[in-house]
């Protein structure tokens, strides 16, 4: 399969990591899994536990919450696939290490620019959370819209756009 970068996005619950887990084992076999996700309880440790489950044994993973663009960079070329998951948790990351605005979208930045000069496809999961209540305090609502302009650059240079409601993909940019 020729390179691609496919950004799959929608609320909560909307299956957006299966589908991309779905497409990822459908067409790739040297695949990696990205985890942003930091295990912080002991109700994330069960949800970090169910979806090496759900991957299997075939999948190689890297936790990594805040340097992804460092991880890319040393899989390279390695693998066929790398599967973010997800573009939300990382930026939330990001800003409870206390980074600007500006320095969040830098790393946005950065992000896009390496994943348009590596040869190895992407999958990136991200939520969609600008469709709901204006958030009650100025953390929520910068983080909302921070997710929003990185969403919109992100998607601005996949080659395929998918919004997941109710299980279901909508296809706004591309094919699969």
């Amino acid at each position: 399969m020729e390179k691609k970068t496919i950004l799959i996005t929608g609320g909560c619950r909307s299956g957006k990591s299966r589908y991309a887990l779905d497409y990822a084992n459908r067409y790739f076999s040297r695949k990696l899994f990205l985890a942003t996700c930091e295990v912080l309880d002991d109700e994330m440790a069960r949800r970090v536990e169910n979806h090496r489950k759900m991957r299997g044994p075939e999948w190689e993973t890297a936790e990594e919450p805040v340097g992804i663009v460092e991880r890319i960079r040393q899989y390279g070329e390695k693998i066929d696939v790398i599967l973010l998951d997800c573009v939300t948790l990382w930026l939330s990351n990001l800003l409870m290490k206390g980074e600007s605005d500006s320095k969040v979208m830098d790393e946005v930045d950065r992000f896009a620019e390496v994943l348009g000069q590596n040869r190895t496809s992407f999958i990136i999961v991200s939520n969609e959370v600008g469709m709901g209540i204006v958030p009650a305090d100025p953390l929520s609502r910068r983080f909302r819209d921070l997710a929003g302009t990185a969403n919109q650059r992100i998607a601005h240079g996949a080659d395929t756009v998918i919004f997941m409601v109710s299980g279901m993909p909508l296809f706004l940019k591309g094919k699969a």
